[in-house]
């Protein structure tokens, strides 16, 4: 009866035994905030997709389930407690089973398996509430790409742990470009969720209570590539979580993506890994050994700071909720259910300072994130750790430009000589100068920040004809005719063939 799906993980479990665990027992120590919980549908009208399940050629467009967890309100008598399966009434919907009986849910999807201990999580309450509304205020948010082909809802006890803490969570399915089925961890289906991230970001304006101007991506096994080429590509990301990402183990796909660039990662970075795999479990699964130990994209960053730990207890599996409560146990290698819980709640609590440290700038978390974890007080049997600090990005002229907007284009001359002693390598090219100055004289209401940035360039480049014609013109622009005439001369004492310089002032005396 089972459904078959290709699924591409880190291991395979070939000798397994059940779990026997529980919510309860992970010991999340939520935050102050109740939690809510929406799920509904998008469309993306921009692009196709077929329902693989009815086997037909009928296009439609693109459905993009999203499911978002917030600080909420209850409201006595309107809001429901949920419970596990009504999570898995979404990922039924996901799946394109919508309308699967329940008895058959254990039966039908791999990963979660018919056992008693399985059958028993269906009815734990979960702590988000369904029917709220939010709680007053703005939000962080934190925008979630799942592993590979899984569920928006696969890290349902660490989305509700942050909303607790005041975040917003915001999630959509890993689902190919065409249909359900991805291509098994290609270059295309990166780009194919990185795109759905993007939606995901477009959405969060649909919420009053978001901050879209602190935002974090997070992503679990395959949903690590795509948050990395998101945030290459979008400016507006302020750090990134990865749940053992797939960016450590397939480093070759991320660099097929024609937005790959290391220069433009320039956020802070967290990845979360896996416990050492045995040897004896790399052989009998031919995994490379190399997966043990080689980074490529950690250790290739060089603009972020970039934190990488290691769970010792923890499997590939175990990075979600999912995993923690559904997954067999592999006896050659995973540890006790005691120790996998301990080691999730652990990753969540991580998770949640340095979210702390980069989206509310707490002091407090930004210690706790630059602390060895031994100093944080924890066994390094437990978990481990490194840390390199991002280099200083060369200054260019866009930074300089960053500066001079922030104070107004007031006082440039100074501002230039300052950060010229600072950062000895700037440039700004006499072009560039002459472009921003002329653009911002022309629009009424910055004509005297462009006049302040052209008196800027004549003070770098004095032997150019161009920039006083520039100046000259921009001050008859405003009609300061004694101003325009004095540079239109300047202009001609460094080009006697100044055409335009000779034209406007015989009009000038005219």
């Amino acid at each position: 009866m089972r459904l078959t799906i290709l699924v591409v993980c880190i291991l395979t479990q070939l000798s397994s035994i059940y779990g026997q665990t529980s919510l309860k027992d992970i010991n999340l120590q939520h935050g102050k905030y109740e939690v809510g919980f929406q799920h509904y549908t998008v469309i993306d009208s921009t692009r196709t997709y077929r329902i693989r399940n009815d086997y037909n050629n009928q296009l439609i467009s693109r459905p993009v389930p999203i499911s978002i967890w917030y600080p909420a309100n209850i409201q006595n008598g309107v809001s429901k407690q949920l419970t596990v399966l009504d999570y898995l009434e979404v990922l039924k919907e996901e799946e394109e089973w919508k309308d699967l009986p329940n008895a058959w849910l254990l039966d039908w999807f791999p990963y979660l398996w018919n056992t008693p201990q399985n059958k028993a999580h269906l009815s734990e309450s979960v702590t988000a509430f369904s029917n709220t509304s939010f709680s007053e205020g703005k939000f962080p948010v934190v925008v979630y790409a799942a592993s590979y082909q899984a569920s928006s809802i696969e890290n349902f006890a660490l989305f509700e742990y942050l909303a607790s803490n005041g975040y917003v969570v915001i999630s959509s399915p890993s689902r190919g470009t065409d249909t359900r089925w991805l291509e098994g961890g290609t270059a295309k289906d990166m780009e194919t969720q990185s795109r759905d991230v993007e939606l995901l970001l477009k959405e969060l304006y649909s919420y009053e209570n978001s901050n879209p101007n602190k935002i974090a991506l997070m992503g679990f096994s395959f949903g690590g590539l795509s948050n990395a080429i998101t945030a290459m590509k979008n400016k507006n990301i302020r750090a990134i979580v990865s749940l053992d990402g797939t960016e450590r183990y397939n480093y070759p796909v991320l660099e097929k993506s024609p937005y790959f660039s290391l220069d433009r990662l320039d956020i802070p970075y967290i990845h979360f890994a896996q416990k050492e795999i045995p040897k004896a479990v790399l052989t009998s699964d031919k995994i490379p050994a190399e997966l043990n130990y080689k980074f490529q994209l950690y250790d290739s960053i060089t603009y972020s700071d970039a934190h990488s730990y290691r769970f010792h207890d923890l499997s590939h599996s175990y990075f979600s909720s999912y995993g923690v409560l559904f997954a067999n146990r592999d006896k050659r290698q995973d540890k006790s259910d005691a120790k996998i819980m301990v080691s999730y709640k652990l990753l969540a609590e991580h998770t949640l300072q340095f979210l702390n440290a980069t989206l509310k700038n707490d002091e407090k978390a930004k210690t706790f994130i630059e602390n060895s974890p031994e100093e944080n007080g924890f066994n390094e049997s437990l978990i481990s750790k490194k840390m390199k600090k991002s280099l200083d990005k060369p200054f260019d002229y866009k930074n300089f430009n960053d500066l001079a907007f922030s104070q107004d284009y007031q006082d440039l001359i100074p501002l230039y000589q300052k950060t010229k002693a600072k950062h000895p390598t700037l440039e700004l090219k006499e072009g560039m100068l002459n472009t921003l100055g002329l653009h911002l004289s022309f629009n009424p209401s910055t004509k005297k920040q462009g006049i302040h940035v052209l008196l800027l360039a004549v003070h770098i480049y004095p032997k150019s004809a161009n920039l006083y014609d520039s100046l000259a013109e921009v001050y008859l622009y405003k009609k300061d005719i004694q101003n325009a005439i004095t540079n239109f001369k300047k202009s001609l004492e460094l080009n006697p063939n100044n055409e335009n310089a000779l034209l406007k002032l015989k009009q000038l005396k005219d």
